[in-house]
């Protein structure tokens, strides 16, 4: 059962501890090129929940490991999110004017700086995650971190996600075609943070690995589908983007598909089954329990 409380502390010391870490690793906007830099920062400090990097912290300290060794990881999935956003929002892309409530980066700055803020914050990740400090495990973990984090953000994972999204619009998908698209588009990346979190902790059993692996399959599939659901019944003003929009696009949706009841029902299932990975996990995975009723339950 979600310990509200709990998980809003948790989740507000996770958000501050990343912003921390994130300060410290992206370049200061007053040094050249100061435009770019500026842009970069303005993308990553945009009022972001900060789900992605909460779930590396949250499966590090699950596994038992210090989360001093999970700040590269939690900056590295931010920083692939950031970039993706920036791009996802451009003219070519879905052409977007609000992003969490603020101007998208192509509309704050141009579309020239926006493509480049996105590609320097995406090799940025790489950076850090080949560089970080305070993570002192062997080279080839973080050789398998960074082809984890590569094939959740290629054309594989999140990139061949937006890049069937952008062919499925005005087309009727099936279900499986619809799952098909968001484990690219939405669930690469929510499971990378799981299994990058899962990495900081070098003597993981296999098996452990491997159901935390399935827990982030299906939460990933269930944020889809409450994204989905708030672009209906969210205002505006409460989702910091334009309501409505997927429809307004002509996108596939699971409400489309399901129906706004079935659409529901098919995120709880999808949190039950996550939960069920979880079943051998002791207290300290709790927080991955909470995270997954909060991805069904919440609202913007």
């Amino acid at each position: 059962m979600t310990n509200p409380d709990s998980l809003k502390a948790l989740m507000a010391a996770y958000q501050e501890r990343v912003d921390a870490a994130l300060t410290q690793r992206l370049p200061v906007a007053t040094i050249h090129p100061t435009r770019l830099h500026e842009a970069m920062r303005y993308a990553v400090f945009n009022g972001g929940k900060r789900i992605r990097p909460i779930l590396a912290y949250a499966t590090a300290k699950a596994v038992g490991c210090h989360l001093d060794r999970a700040d590269g990881v939690a900056c590295a999935v931010e920083l692939i999110h950031a970039y993706s956003l920036v791009h996802d929002d451009l003219p070519a892309m879905d052409n977007d004017d609000l992003r969490r409530g603020k101007a998208t980066c192509h509309r704050a700055f141009d579309e020239a700086t926006a493509i480049l803020t996105g590609d320097a914050l995406q090799t940025l990740a790489f950076y850090v995650l080949s560089h970080d400090k305070n993570f002192d495990a062997p080279a080839k973990t973080r050789i398998k971190m960074i082809e984890l984090l590569a094939a959740a953000s290629g054309s594989r994972g999140m990139a061949g996600g937006q890049a069937i999204d952008l062919e499925s619009v005005g087309q009727q998908l099936d279900i499986a075609q619809l799952e098909d698209m968001h484990i690219h588009k939405t669930g690469a990346l929510i499971r990378a943070s799981v299994m990058l979190g899962a990495l900081c902790q070098s003597e993981l059993d296999s098996v452990i690995f491997r159901k935390l692996t399935h827990y982030a399959e299906h939460i990933g599939l269930a944020f889809q589908i409450r994204d989905d659901i708030l672009d209906i019944e969210a205002s505006t003003e409460a989702l910091g983007k334009t309501q409505g929009s997927d429809k307004a696009k002509n996108k596939p949706t699971y409400p489309a598909l399901l129906g706004l009841k079935g659409a529901k029902e098919h995120a709880q299932d999808l949190h039950q089954e996550a939960l069920a990975c979880l079943e051998h996990l002791d207290s300290n995975a709790d927080p991955l329990r909470w995270i997954s009723g909060y991805i069904v339950d919440r609202g913007y």
